[in-house]
């Protein structure tokens, strides 16, 4: 069978004139000069190709077609007078002999012009996505995307690691977010669930004797959109390690990672493995995040001490955090607005003053520090031109408003943020319990199948003091990129016992556990190894990757951010047949 193009739009070159070629496409413009001259721009994957058209016949043809229509041109290669350095087919143009309709547009006018769709509104570029997916500056985003996937699974491939898949058709389990439900149709009343993660079934392999274990796996999750964080569904770099240390499962992912970030990565400035571990209560003091930008080079102080009974009412008996910058040069109304973004990002109030010429506290709340001024000026470094904002609450709450001051700060005062690079680094020893914000109780703080450091006999010594119970680290980890969760994992707790007390300290029984984990609680009741694994997101690494800052335009076909698919018009309502025969009724508040 003959194909139907000779050549690609991005394959000719100028050793090419006096070639008779079919080339095919889609028409991206027609730029008509006089009556019988006209400039076509035929563009496929590859890249583009002009036409030129110079007969009356062949005018008449191309006046019938609307841009976008794909068509198929045969004639002949020859070279360009005015050349085009910027293009790699620049150098040649075709002469066309026959020109061929083969997928007509018949819309007079797009929704947006095809390589400025980026400047559309986001609805209608989501809605139109296969327009959208036209423009080479938006499908160089999903061509990477491809590059990088095959090129994890070559590596993972390389370290000895299985792919293998797992169910999507599960049961509901508590991992954090909102399960989607798929109604049994042959089991009324009952539901299966999509997976928020792989989890038990990577930890069930392990059980079964697979000794390493990965996929590139779908995970649903019924939360809410983010700039990092696409509604509905998301893919992981999933991998599980039997016999393994938390060690084994860090050095193996700087070993996959780190030469993906340099390949492919927008910056060429990528921190060398191995990465820097930073302890939880470590990150939280020092940057006021789990997730820190450590291109930014500002670190939070604990300013408590210094400032108790200084007389500003916000900072009796609480905490109080504190982060300088130097050479400040910014006027009143600046501040205003850092302290505003602050506010609306947090929810709490900062406050701030500045260093004058002589060495002296202003501004803000200058006036309750002067007995103060010299405890300050040494314990922040303070010279004339500093400027220090600050943030006062409850341990946690002063911490994370102090983190934000400290992003702001670094990204908008000169000199503190290096952006051209990917500043790796792993968070370790999360804790393994917290206070919920919304039910002020004891809950797991990260995952509740990690190993708690100190086994079984931390668990039993904490039992019955919150404190003690706070206090609990796990073998937790997160790998942190320019402020962003790329990867989140842990040793896993195997042991049916620990896992049983760990699960016990949050009010639930052994017979919950049973019933809530039943295969994998039954699976390590006959032999399980010690595991651990983790899984970095794709999604999110391509974003990293590319430097966009929203995952969406790395995601093919998206939602938007009510998680509705403009496209295909999901979700939809369905017929009440399709309900009845899953036994579904229908109760939905007007």
């Amino acid at each position: 069978m003959k194909q139907s193009r000779t050549n690609t739009c991005g394959e000719l070159r100028l050793t090419d004139a006096g070639k008779q070629v079919t080339i095919v496409g889609w028409l991206e413009n027609v730029r008509e000069v006089g009556s019988n001259f006209a400039f076509l721009v035929l563009r496929d994957y590859y890249g583009t190709t002009q036409v030129v058209v110079e007969t009356e016949d062949m005018m008449k043809t191309v006046k019938g077609i609307n841009k976008e229509s794909t068509i198929s041109v045969t004639g002949t290669v020859r070279e360009r007078e005015s050349k085009n350095p910027k293009l790699p087919t620049g150098e040649i143009e075709v002469v066309p002999e026959k020109i061929e309709v083969l997928g007509k547009c018949v819309h007079n006018q797009l929704p947006f012009e095809i390589n400025k769709s980026r400047e559309a509104d986001e609805n209608t570029r989501l809605k139109y996505r296969f327009l959208d997916l036209r423009n080479p500056a938006v499908k160089s985003n999903i061509v990477l995307r491809c590059q990088v996937v095959a090129e994890l699974r070559r590596r993972m491939t390389e370290q000895g690691f299985l792919e293998i898949t797992t169910p999507i058709l599960t049961s509901s389990s508590p991992e954090g977010a909102r399960d989607y439900l798929v109604p049994a149709r042959n089991h009324p009343g009952k539901f299966y669930a999509l997976p928020q993660a792989p989890q038990q079934f990577k930890q069930l392999l392990m059980t079964s004797g697979f000794d390493r274990y990965f996929q590139i796996a779908p995970c649903f999750r019924d939360e809410d959109a983010r700039a990092d964080r696409t509604p509905g569904e998301f893919y992981q770099l999933d991998m599980e390690m039997a016999f393994a240390s938390q060690e084994d499962v860090l050095e193996t992912l700087e070993t996959v990672l780190q030469p993906v970030y340099e390949q492919f990565g927008k910056w060429k400035r990528v921190a060398q493995a191995p990465w820097r571990h930073i302890p939880f209560n470590e990150a939280m003091e020092r940057y006021g995040s789990d997730k820190p930008d450590l291109r930014i080079d500002l670190e939070i102080q604990d300013i408590s001490a210094i400032v108790q009974g200084c007389g500003f009412t916000p900072f009796e008996g609480a905490t109080v955090k504190a982060v300088a910058v130097d050479n400040f040069t910014q006027a009143r109304k600046w501040i205003d607005k850092l302290l505003a973004d602050v506010e609306v990002q947090t929810g709490n109030k900062a406050c701030w003053f500045k260093v004058d010429e002589t060495g002296a506290l202003t501004g803000g709340i200058s006036k309750f520090l002067g007995d103060c001024a010299p405890a300050l000026t040494e314990k922040l470094g303070l010279k004339p031109g500093s400027f220090v904002c600050m943030a006062a609450g409850k341990k946690a709450a002063a911490q994370k408003t102090a983190g934000v001051i400290r992003t702001m700060l670094g990204k908008r005062v000169p000199g503190h943020f290096d952006e051209e690079q990917y500043a790796l680094c792993w968070i370790v020893d999360f804790p393994m319990y917290e206070i919920g914000e919304e039910s002020g109780t004891l809950e797991f703080c990260h995952n509740p199948f990690s190993m708690p450091q100190g086994g079984l006999k931390a668990l039993e010594d904490a039992e019955g003091d919150t404190e003690k119970l706070l206090a609990i680290n796990a073998n937790q980890y997160d790998l942190v990129c320019n402020g962003y969760e790329c990867a989140s994992g842990a040793v896993r707790n195997h042991d049916p016992e620990i896992m049983v007390k760990a699960f016990q300290m949050v009010g639930l029984g052994e017979e919950d556990v049973k019933a809530k984990f039943p295969a994998m609680y039954n699976a390590f009741t006959y032999g399980a190894p010690p595991h651990a694994g983790a899984a970095p997101g794709v999604d999110r690494l391509i974003m990293m990757l590319t430097g966009e800052e929203s995952i969406r335009e790395v995601i093919t076909f998206p939602m938007n951010k009510n998680a509705q698919d403009l496209m295909m018009g999901a979700p939809s309502t369905v017929e009440q047949k399709q309900l009845d025969d899953v036994h579904i009724a229908l109760k939905v508040e007007e």
